[in-house]
Protein backbone atom coordinates (compact mmCIF):
# COMPACT_ATOMS: atom_id res chain seq x y z
CA UNK A 1 0.00 0.00 0.00
CA UNK A 2 1.47 3.11 -1.08
CA UNK A 3 2.45 5.72 1.74
CA UNK A 4 2.07 8.94 0.25
CA UNK A 5 -0.85 9.42 1.96
CA UNK A 6 1.32 10.25 5.35
CA UNK A 7 2.99 13.75 6.26
CA UNK A 8 5.87 14.92 4.91
CA UNK A 9 7.54 15.72 8.52
CA UNK A 10 7.31 13.88 10.99
CA UNK A 11 5.11 14.50 14.02
CA UNK A 12 7.58 15.98 16.80
CA UNK A 13 8.53 18.22 14.16
CA UNK A 14 5.31 20.05 13.38
CA UNK A 15 5.33 20.28 17.48
CA UNK A 16 8.86 22.12 17.03
CA UNK A 17 7.42 24.35 14.51
CA UNK A 18 4.57 25.50 16.55
CA UNK A 19 6.60 26.04 19.36
CA UNK A 20 9.01 28.74 16.49
CA UNK A 21 5.72 29.76 15.08
CA UNK A 22 4.18 31.10 18.76
CA UNK A 23 7.83 32.42 19.40
CA UNK A 24 7.15 34.18 16.32
CA UNK A 25 4.12 35.90 17.26
CA UNK A 26 5.14 36.73 20.62
CA UNK A 27 7.82 38.68 19.52
CA UNK A 28 5.46 40.98 17.57
CA UNK A 29 3.18 41.15 20.51
CA UNK A 30 5.89 41.90 22.63
CA UNK A 31 6.50 44.82 19.88
CA UNK A 32 2.75 45.95 19.83
CA UNK A 33 2.64 44.92 16.07
CA UNK A 34 -0.93 44.05 15.06
CA UNK A 35 -1.14 40.38 13.63
CA UNK A 36 -3.51 40.54 10.46
CA UNK A 37 -5.13 38.08 7.55
CA UNK A 38 -5.38 39.15 4.24
CA UNK A 39 -6.84 36.91 1.12
CA UNK A 40 -4.47 34.64 -1.08
CA UNK A 41 -6.49 35.84 -4.02
CA UNK A 42 -5.65 39.38 -5.50
CA UNK A 43 -7.07 40.78 -8.56
CA UNK A 44 -3.12 41.38 -9.30
CA UNK A 45 -0.11 39.21 -9.63
CA UNK A 46 3.68 39.76 -8.98
CA UNK A 47 4.39 40.92 -12.47
CA UNK A 48 8.20 40.32 -11.37
CA UNK A 49 10.27 38.47 -14.33
CA UNK A 50 11.85 36.27 -12.03
CA UNK A 51 8.65 35.08 -10.72
CA UNK A 52 5.71 32.86 -12.50
CA UNK A 53 2.41 33.58 -10.42
CA UNK A 54 -0.52 31.26 -10.40
CA UNK A 55 -4.04 32.34 -11.40
CA UNK A 56 -7.62 31.03 -11.40
CA UNK A 57 -11.10 31.85 -13.41
CA UNK A 58 -13.20 32.27 -10.52
CA UNK A 59 -17.13 32.71 -10.58
CA UNK A 60 -18.11 36.51 -9.08
CA UNK A 61 -20.93 38.38 -8.52
CA UNK A 62 -19.05 40.64 -11.39
CA UNK A 63 -18.83 37.27 -13.73
CA UNK A 64 -15.98 35.22 -14.45
CA UNK A 65 -12.47 36.87 -13.67
CA UNK A 66 -9.23 35.58 -13.77
CA UNK A 67 -7.67 35.99 -10.11
CA UNK A 68 -4.03 35.30 -8.71
CA UNK A 69 -2.15 33.24 -5.71
CA UNK A 70 -0.32 36.18 -4.15
CA UNK A 71 3.00 35.41 -4.17
CA UNK A 72 3.32 37.32 -1.00
CA UNK A 73 0.95 39.45 0.97
CA UNK A 74 3.00 42.52 0.38
CA UNK A 75 -0.54 44.24 -1.78
CA UNK A 76 -2.92 43.71 0.17
CA UNK A 77 -0.71 44.72 3.51
CA UNK A 78 0.32 47.97 1.94
CA UNK A 79 -3.04 48.90 1.19
CA UNK A 80 -3.97 48.26 5.18
CA UNK A 81 -1.21 50.43 5.99
CA UNK A 82 -2.44 53.17 3.65
CA UNK A 83 -6.01 52.69 5.82
CA UNK A 84 -3.70 53.87 8.89
CA UNK A 85 -3.51 50.10 10.33
CA UNK A 86 -0.63 51.53 11.67
CA UNK A 87 2.74 48.25 11.97
CA UNK A 88 1.62 45.05 11.02
CA UNK A 89 2.81 41.19 10.26
CA UNK A 90 1.44 38.72 8.88
CA UNK A 91 2.04 34.74 8.78
CA UNK A 92 1.00 34.20 5.30
CA UNK A 93 0.74 31.27 2.32
CA UNK A 94 2.09 32.37 -0.94
CA UNK A 95 2.44 30.48 -4.11
CA UNK A 96 4.88 30.34 -6.73
CA UNK A 97 4.95 28.29 -9.78
CA UNK A 98 8.10 25.90 -10.68
CA UNK A 99 9.71 26.66 -6.95
CA UNK A 100 10.35 23.36 -5.86
CA UNK A 101 13.85 21.76 -4.50
CA UNK A 102 15.61 21.44 -1.13
CA UNK A 103 15.02 25.00 -0.18
CA UNK A 104 11.38 25.68 -2.22
CA UNK A 105 8.11 25.04 -2.74
CA UNK A 106 5.25 26.19 -4.66
CA UNK A 107 3.18 27.02 -1.40
CA UNK A 108 5.38 28.10 1.75
CA UNK A 109 4.91 30.53 4.55
CA UNK A 110 5.71 33.72 4.03
CA UNK A 111 6.44 35.45 7.36
CA UNK A 112 5.85 39.39 6.29
CA UNK A 113 5.87 42.79 8.39
CA UNK A 114 5.58 46.69 8.07
CA UNK A 115 7.25 49.56 10.19
CA UNK A 116 6.10 52.73 9.35
CA UNK A 117 8.65 55.19 10.13
CA UNK A 118 11.28 52.79 10.78
CA UNK A 119 14.52 53.68 8.76
CA UNK A 120 15.92 50.26 6.71
CA UNK A 121 18.76 50.05 9.22
CA UNK A 122 16.00 49.88 12.24
CA UNK A 123 14.18 47.24 10.29
CA UNK A 124 17.82 45.29 9.26
CA UNK A 125 18.12 45.42 13.23
CA UNK A 126 14.82 43.80 13.97
CA UNK A 127 15.16 41.40 11.32
CA UNK A 128 18.71 40.36 13.07
CA UNK A 129 16.99 40.40 16.53
CA UNK A 130 14.35 38.02 15.29
CA UNK A 131 16.44 35.39 13.54
CA UNK A 132 18.62 34.96 16.63
CA UNK A 133 15.55 34.68 19.23
CA UNK A 134 14.64 31.67 16.99
CA UNK A 135 18.31 30.67 16.68
CA UNK A 136 19.49 30.34 19.93
CA UNK A 137 22.62 28.12 18.71
CA UNK A 138 23.47 31.36 16.53
CA UNK A 139 26.02 33.73 18.32
CA UNK A 140 27.60 35.16 15.70
CA UNK A 141 27.93 39.23 14.38
CA UNK A 142 26.02 41.07 11.76
CA UNK A 143 27.84 41.73 8.64
CA UNK A 144 26.80 44.06 6.06
CA UNK A 145 28.03 44.11 2.22
CA UNK A 146 28.00 46.46 -0.66
CA UNK A 147 26.28 44.28 -3.84
CA UNK A 148 29.16 45.93 -5.93
CA UNK A 149 32.00 44.79 -3.24
CA UNK A 150 30.92 41.20 -3.50
CA UNK A 151 30.97 41.16 -7.07
CA UNK A 152 34.34 42.67 -6.99
CA UNK A 153 35.74 40.20 -4.10
CA UNK A 154 34.71 36.89 -6.16
CA UNK A 155 34.11 37.31 -9.89
CA UNK A 156 36.80 40.33 -10.08
CA UNK A 157 34.14 41.74 -12.25
CA UNK A 158 31.63 45.09 -11.86
CA UNK A 159 28.00 44.23 -11.69
CA UNK A 160 27.31 47.73 -12.62
CA UNK A 161 29.58 48.61 -15.22
CA UNK A 162 30.63 45.34 -17.19
CA UNK A 163 28.97 44.63 -20.34
CA UNK A 164 26.35 42.28 -20.59
CA UNK A 165 28.59 39.88 -23.15
CA UNK A 166 31.01 39.82 -20.36
CA UNK A 167 28.04 39.29 -17.36
CA UNK A 168 26.87 36.13 -19.81
CA UNK A 169 29.54 34.40 -20.54
CA UNK A 170 30.78 34.55 -16.92
CA UNK A 171 26.83 33.53 -16.08
CA UNK A 172 27.44 30.41 -18.42
CA UNK A 173 30.61 29.71 -17.27
CA UNK A 174 30.01 29.04 -13.59
CA UNK A 175 26.30 27.47 -14.22
CA UNK A 176 28.35 25.29 -16.95
CA UNK A 177 25.83 25.55 -20.11
CA UNK A 178 26.06 27.45 -23.12
CA UNK A 179 26.82 30.65 -23.96
CA UNK A 180 24.12 30.27 -26.56
CA UNK A 181 21.66 29.22 -23.09
CA UNK A 182 21.79 33.06 -22.35
CA UNK A 183 21.48 34.73 -24.91
CA UNK A 184 18.37 36.29 -24.73
CA UNK A 185 19.01 36.99 -20.85
CA UNK A 186 19.26 40.61 -19.50
CA UNK A 187 21.63 42.23 -17.32
CA UNK A 188 19.53 41.24 -13.84
CA UNK A 189 19.16 37.28 -14.91
CA UNK A 190 22.56 37.30 -15.45
CA UNK A 191 23.27 38.89 -12.01
CA UNK A 192 20.79 36.83 -10.45
CA UNK A 193 22.54 33.72 -11.48
CA UNK A 194 25.85 34.53 -10.62
CA UNK A 195 24.71 35.72 -6.83
CA UNK A 196 23.03 32.66 -6.50
CA UNK A 197 26.02 29.91 -7.70
CA UNK A 198 29.32 32.00 -6.93
CA UNK A 199 28.67 34.55 -4.31
CA UNK A 200 25.46 33.12 -1.85
CA UNK A 201 27.22 30.19 -0.59
CA UNK A 202 29.86 32.41 1.32
CA UNK A 203 27.35 34.21 2.93
CA UNK A 204 26.19 33.77 6.45
CA UNK A 205 28.61 31.74 7.49
CA UNK A 206 28.58 32.08 11.31
CA UNK A 207 27.37 35.15 10.69
CA UNK A 208 24.39 37.07 9.25
CA UNK A 209 25.54 38.47 6.33
CA UNK A 210 23.16 41.91 5.20
CA UNK A 211 23.87 42.81 1.33
CA UNK A 212 22.74 46.04 0.48
CA UNK A 213 22.88 48.31 -2.52
CA UNK A 214 21.64 46.28 -5.42
CA UNK A 215 21.27 47.80 -8.65
CA UNK A 216 18.61 50.32 -9.05
CA UNK A 217 16.88 48.00 -11.84
CA UNK A 218 16.52 45.46 -8.57
CA UNK A 219 14.13 47.75 -6.63
CA UNK A 220 10.96 46.09 -7.51
CA UNK A 221 8.22 47.87 -4.78
CA UNK A 222 11.61 49.35 -2.81
CA UNK A 223 12.63 53.22 -2.85
CA UNK A 224 15.91 53.93 -5.04
CA UNK A 225 18.99 56.52 -3.69
CA UNK A 226 22.41 57.02 -4.66
CA UNK A 227 25.18 55.35 -3.23
CA UNK A 228 28.47 56.93 -1.73
CA UNK A 229 30.00 56.50 -5.60
CA UNK A 230 27.33 58.13 -6.58
CA UNK A 231 25.58 55.15 -8.45
CA UNK A 232 21.93 54.98 -8.11
CA UNK A 233 20.72 51.89 -6.40
CA UNK A 234 17.66 50.13 -4.41
CA UNK A 235 16.95 51.08 -0.80
CA UNK A 236 16.48 47.15 0.17
CA UNK A 237 18.41 44.44 1.61
CA UNK A 238 18.42 40.52 1.77
CA UNK A 239 19.61 38.84 4.77
CA UNK A 240 22.01 35.47 4.70
CA UNK A 241 22.20 32.46 7.16
CA UNK A 242 24.40 29.68 6.24
CA UNK A 243 24.37 30.48 2.32
CA UNK A 244 20.48 30.83 2.37
CA UNK A 245 18.40 33.57 1.72
CA UNK A 246 16.11 34.52 4.46
CA UNK A 247 14.59 37.48 4.30
CA UNK A 248 14.21 40.56 1.61
CA UNK A 249 13.26 43.91 2.93
CA UNK A 250 12.72 47.29 1.40
CA UNK A 251 12.40 51.31 2.23
CA UNK A 252 9.37 50.84 0.65
CA UNK A 253 8.27 52.68 -2.60
CA UNK A 254 5.35 54.94 -1.99
CA UNK A 255 5.22 57.05 -5.41
CA UNK A 256 2.33 55.49 -7.28
CA UNK A 257 3.44 56.90 -10.95
CA UNK A 258 6.70 55.66 -10.25
CA UNK A 259 5.24 52.14 -9.02
CA UNK A 260 2.55 52.20 -12.04
CA UNK A 261 5.72 52.61 -14.37
CA UNK A 262 7.84 49.91 -12.80
CA UNK A 263 4.96 47.41 -13.69
CA UNK A 264 4.57 48.36 -17.22
CA UNK A 265 8.51 48.11 -17.68
CA UNK A 266 8.06 44.76 -16.32
CA UNK A 267 5.11 43.61 -18.20
CA UNK A 268 6.67 44.51 -21.38
CA UNK A 269 10.03 42.78 -19.98
CA UNK A 270 7.65 40.00 -19.97
CA UNK A 271 6.27 40.21 -23.75
CA UNK A 272 9.66 40.62 -24.80
CA UNK A 273 10.61 37.33 -23.11
CA UNK A 274 7.43 35.59 -24.20
CA UNK A 275 6.47 34.74 -20.59
CA UNK A 276 3.01 35.97 -20.36
CA UNK A 277 1.80 39.21 -18.31
CA UNK A 278 0.56 39.97 -15.50
CA UNK A 279 -2.37 41.81 -14.18
CA UNK A 280 -1.48 45.13 -12.38
CA UNK A 281 -3.18 45.66 -8.59
CA UNK A 282 -5.10 48.18 -9.38
CA UNK A 283 -6.17 47.82 -5.96
CA UNK A 284 -2.59 48.75 -4.62
CA UNK A 285 -1.65 51.54 -7.10
CA UNK A 286 -4.85 53.53 -5.76
CA UNK A 287 -3.81 53.01 -2.15
CA UNK A 288 -0.23 54.50 -3.07
CA UNK A 289 -1.95 57.46 -4.15
CA UNK A 290 -4.12 57.91 -1.34
CA UNK A 291 -0.95 58.15 0.64
CA UNK A 292 1.14 54.62 2.11
CA UNK A 293 3.09 55.98 5.08
CA UNK A 294 6.80 56.60 4.89
CA UNK A 295 8.23 53.30 6.08
CA UNK A 296 10.12 49.70 5.94
CA UNK A 297 8.87 46.21 5.15
CA UNK A 298 10.13 42.88 5.25
CA UNK A 299 9.48 39.27 3.98
CA UNK A 300 10.83 36.70 5.26
CA UNK A 301 11.24 32.76 4.71
CA UNK A 302 9.68 30.91 7.47
CA UNK A 303 9.90 27.93 6.57
CA UNK A 304 13.66 28.05 5.55
CA UNK A 305 13.98 29.55 9.10
CA UNK A 306 12.67 26.93 10.91
CA UNK A 307 14.21 24.46 8.50
CA UNK A 308 17.66 26.08 9.90
CA UNK A 309 16.35 26.05 13.34
CA UNK A 310 15.96 22.15 13.31
CA UNK A 311 19.04 21.16 11.14
CA UNK A 312 16.91 19.91 8.67
CA UNK A 313 18.18 18.73 5.09
CA UNK A 314 14.67 19.90 3.07
CA UNK A 315 12.06 22.09 3.35
CA UNK A 316 9.81 19.12 2.81
CA UNK A 317 11.00 18.27 6.47
CA UNK A 318 9.17 20.61 8.16
CA UNK A 319 6.23 21.09 6.00
CA UNK A 320 3.01 18.86 7.02
CA UNK A 321 2.43 18.17 2.81
CA UNK A 322 4.61 19.18 0.20
CA UNK A 323 3.72 20.06 -2.98
CA UNK A 324 3.88 16.56 -4.72
CA UNK A 325 2.20 14.98 -1.76
CA UNK A 326 -0.45 17.82 -1.31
Amino acid sequence: MSASWRPTADIETLRERARLLAKVRAFFTERDVLEVETPVLGQGGSTDVHLVSLSTLARTDRGQRRLWLQTSPEFHMKRLLAAGSGPIFQLAKSFRDGEVGARHNIEFTMLEWYRPGYSLAALIDETATLVASILPRFHGSVVHYAYRRLFHTHLAVDPFTSSLETLRRLAAKHGQMPATALANDGRDTCLDLLMSMVIEPYLGRNELSVVVDYPASQAALARRHQDADGEWVASRFELYLNGIELANGYDELTDAAEQRARFADDNAERRKLGVGEVDVDEHLLAALDAGLPPGSGVALGVDRLIQLALGKARLEDVLTFSTPNC
